[in-house]
């Protein structure tokens, strides 16, 4: 097996896709996952907290998600982050529990999805060109500097064009594949 000449490179793709790929999980395809509260913080005594760190979140059934907070003054707290957020779900607090059921997906809400995963697909697509401009700079600073040649130059900046469509592919291929899940609830 050959060894990576862009290990910077793709440790940064490799980052962004990871990204792209949690990006993705928090946004709800019409069943219950504990990802889409991800995004959300709650005011926990004056300090923004991630709703998982104050919390305990199950999923009774497939359409429904329960947040137990640890401490029963964070309620109203978990309450408002929910409402102000994006979700689109109205939390329902029976004074112990907040319960969010997921209802099936309208088709405006398919769309409005579908934007919101477009859009997190041309963010990681711009991070990814991004590195490739970053490396490409390296590249020609080094041959300023006399440590690659013209035609060393020109091959980085072909293999550095190679992997960035591979990885604007593989950004393609994740996106059709959470459109096709948005499509089939």
């Amino acid at each position: 097996m050959q060894e990576n000449p862009y290990p910077r490179f793709s440790e940064k793709i490799a980052k962004t896709l990871e990204v792209l790929t949690h990006n993705y999980a928090t946004i709800r395809a019409g069943r219950a996952n504990a990802a889409v509260l991800d995004r959300i913080s709650a005011d926990y005594y004056g300090a923004p907290t991630p709703i998982a760190q104050i919390a305990s979140i199950s999923s009774p059934d497939p359409r429904t998600l329960l947040i137990s907070p640890w401490d029963a003054g964070a309620l109203k707290a978990l309450e408002k982050a929910i409402y102000a957020s994006d979700l689109g779900i109205t939390p329902q607090n029976d004074g112990r529990v907040i319960r969010l059921s997921f209802p099936q997906l309208t088709e405006e809400r398919r769309r409005e999805l579908a934007k919101q995963v477009h859009k997190f697909s041309e963010e990681a697509k711009v991070a990814v060109r991004n590195v490739r401009r970053e490396e490409v700079e390296a590249a020609k600073a080094q041959k300023k500097k006399g440590e690659l040649t013209e035609d060393d130059l020109k091959d980085t900046e072909k293999d550095l064009q190679e992997l960035t469509d591979k990885a604007v592919a593989d950004i393609d291929r994740l996106t059709e594949k959470k459109e096709k899940e948005l499509m089939e609830v």
